[in-house]
C-alpha cells in the first residue's frame, strides 16, 4: 500500500488513543504519538519471532531475496511519506544528504543484502580430507538503533539478518520511534507475519533485549558507553555482537592539498546530518603552511549552507535532534571559546529559537587537548587544529581510544596512502570522509566497536559458521 503523505502513514502506526507524544525538534510541535511497550511486550515479540524463524529460514536464499527486493519496492512507493515523517521527527531537512537521501539509502541497502550468493566454502579437498564451511541462520537477531539515521541504520541491521534466515526484533531509539515503526510497517506489508517486529519502549526494553535468552545476536549502533553496557548484559548468554560505537573521526590534511578544491567535501564530511553522524569528520588537523587558507575556504563554504526547519525545501542543515545533544554541543563549544580559541563562524546560538538549532560553528587556534577535540561533539561544530606536519597530525589522531573512521586529504595519492596506513581506524578515506558503500565492509577499531557490516562480510557476520568434514 502506498501512503499519500506522512499523516496517512502516521494514522496507520500510532495508537487510536493515548500514547506518548513525539515532538518535532525544529518547532516543538507534536509529530505524533507512540505506544510505549514493556519488557513483557518484548518477550512476546521475541517468542513470535522465534516461532516464525524456522519457516522463514526454510524459504531459502532466493525467496528471501525476492521478498527483500519487494520490500525495497514498497519503501520506494512510500518514499515521500517516509521522508516527511523522518524530517519532522528527526529534524533533518528533506533535501541535501538528509531525509530523502536516507529513505533512498534504506531501499538501496535492502537491495544490497540480496546482491551476493552465500555458498559453502571448500576449506580442504586433497583427496583424503574434505571439509567445507557452511553459513547457518543464528535464530532471532536483536537490533538496537540510534536516533541520527533511524531508518537507514535499521535497514543496515535488519536486511542482512533477514537475508541469512534470521528473524528480527528491533528496539528503536526513544527519540525517533515513529520513523522506525513506519519503516517496519512498510516492510511488513511484504514480509510473512512475525519475521520482523519493532518494539518501541524505554531502557527496560533495551536491557531485556540485550540479555534475552532467546536472542542469538545483538546488533547495536550508538555510544561507546551503551555498547559496553550491552557487552556486559549479553555476557551470560554469550551472544554474538556487532557494535558500531562512537567515532570522533580525525581528518588529516597534507601540505600538498588544494584548500579550495577540498573545502566542499571537507564541509560535508563534517556536517552531514548537521554533524550527527558516527563516522563524520569531527576534528581536522591542518599543517601550518596552508592552515589559514583551509580555514578561509572552509568558512566560505559553511557560510553558504542554509539551516532551518526540515520541511522547507531550501534548507540543508537542521536542528540537533534533542535537548541533551544540544547541551553537549553548546558546552563543548563554550569550553573551546573560554580557552581562547578563535571563532571563525557560529558559536552564537539563539536561545529564544523554538527548536534545538545550534549554528554551524568552526573553531580555529585550538589546543589539541581541548575537550571540543578530545570528546565527540556529535553536532555542527568542527575544531581545526594546526600542526607542523603529517607526523604530528597522525600522532594526535591516534591518541584517542576511538577509531571508527579517518581521512587523509592531499594531491599526492601515494603520500596519502602512506599516511592512511598509519591511522588507527576501521576505515580511512582519501579526499572524502564518511562515504559508505553497501559493497564495502565497515566497522570500527579500538573502542569504536567490533564486527563488520555491509557486503559479503556483513552477511556472514549474521550467520553461524558450520564446518562439515568427511
Amino acid at each position: 500500500m502506498a501512503y499519500a503523505n506522512a499523516q496517512e502513514l502516521l494514522d496507520a502506526i500510532q495508537p487510536a488513543n493515548g500514547g506518548t507524544q513525539v515532538l518535532d525538534p525544529a518547532t516543538g510541535e507534536v509529530v505524533g504519538r507512540v505506544a510505549q511497550r514493556s519488557a513483557a511486550d518484548l518477550d512476546d515479540a521475541v517468542a513470535a519471532a522465534r516461532a516464525a524463524q524456522p519457516a522463514w529460514d526454510a524459504l531459502g536464499h532466493q525467496e528471501r531475496k525476492r521478498l527483500l527486493n519487494a520490500a525495497a519496492d514498497n519503501i520506494e512507493a512510500n518514499a515521500e511519506a517516509l521522508a516527511e515523517l523522518l524530517s519532522r521527527e528527526q529534524g533533518k531537512p528533506l533535501n541535501g544528504p538528509n531525509a530523502r537521501f536516507e529513505v533512498g539509502g534504506a531501499a538501496a541497502w535492502l537491495r544490497a543484502a540480496t546482491a551476493y550468493e552465500v555458498e559453502p566454502e571448500v576449506v580442504v579437498d586433497d583427496g583424503e580430507t574434505y571439509a567445507a564451511k557452511h553459513y547457518r541462520a543464528l535464530g532471532v537477531v536483536g537490533a538496537i538503533g540510534p536516533w541520527n539515521w533511524p531508518m537507514m541504520i535499521s535497514v543496515w541491521q535488519l536486511a542482512p539478518s533477514l537475508r541469512m534466515g534470521n528473524t528480527v526484533v528491533m528496539k528503536p531509539s526513544e527519540y525517533t520511534p515513529l520513523s522506525v515503526l513506519a519503516l517496519g510497517h512498510v516492510i511488513n506489508q511484504v514480509l510473512p507475519a512475525d519475521v520482523l517486529h519493532v518494539v518501541a519502549g524505554g531502557r527496560d526494553v533495551g536491557e531485556r533485549l540485550s540479555g534475552h535468552p532467546d536472542i542469538a545476536k545483538i546488533m547495536f549502533t550508538g555510544s561507546t558507553a551503551t555498547g559496553k553496557a550491552i557487552i556486559r548484559s549479553s555476557a551470560d548468554t554469550v551472544k554474538r555482537l556487532t557494535l558500531e560505537l562512537g567515532g570522533n573521526d580525525a581528518g588529516v590534511v597534507l601540505e600538498d592539498a588544494d584548500p579550495q578544491a577540498i573545502a566542499q567535501d571537507l564541509f560535508w564530511g563534517a556536517f552531514i546530518n548537521t554533524g550527527q553522524t558516527c563516522a563524520a569528520l569531527k576534528r581536522l588537523y591542518v599543517p601550518e603552511s596552508i592552515y589559514d587558507q583551509v580555514c578561509t575556504a572552509l568558512t566560505e563554504v559553511a557560510k553558504a549552507m542554509p539551516m532551518g526547519v526540515g520541511l522547507d525545501e531550501n534548507n540543508v542543515l537542521g536542528p540537533l535532534q534533542n535537548k541533551a545533544q544540544y547541551t553537549i554541543v553548546a558546552d563543548l563549544v563554550k569550553d573551546a571559546v573560554d580557552s581562547g580559541a578563535t571563532v571563525l563562524l557560529g558559536a552564537d546560538p539563539d536561545e529564544q529559537a523554538a527548536g534545538y538549532f545550534y549554528p554551524t560553528t568552526l573553531i580555529s587556534d585550538i589546543d589539541p587537548g581541548n575537550r571540543l577535540v578530545t570528546e565527540e561533539q556529535f553536532g555542527p561544530a568542527l575544531p581545526i587544529i594546526k600542526v607542523k606536519d603529517s607526523a604530528e597530525a597522525v600522532k594526535h589522531a591516534n591518541a584517542l581510544q576511538v577509531g571508527l573512521g579517518a581521512s587523509v586529504w592531499g594531491s599526492d595519492r601515494a603520500k596519502a596512502l602512506e599516511v592512511a596506513a598509519q591511522l588507527q581506524a576501521g576505515t580511512v578515506w582519501i579526499n572524502s570522509h564518511g562515504t559508505i558503500d553497501p559493497r564495502v565492509p565497515f566497522g570500527g577499531a579500538k573502542q569504536s566497536g567490533y564486527g563488520l557490516e555491509f557486503g559479503l562480510d556483513g552477511l556472514k557476520s549474521l550467520a553461524q559458521p558450520q564446518i562439515i568434514k568427511g
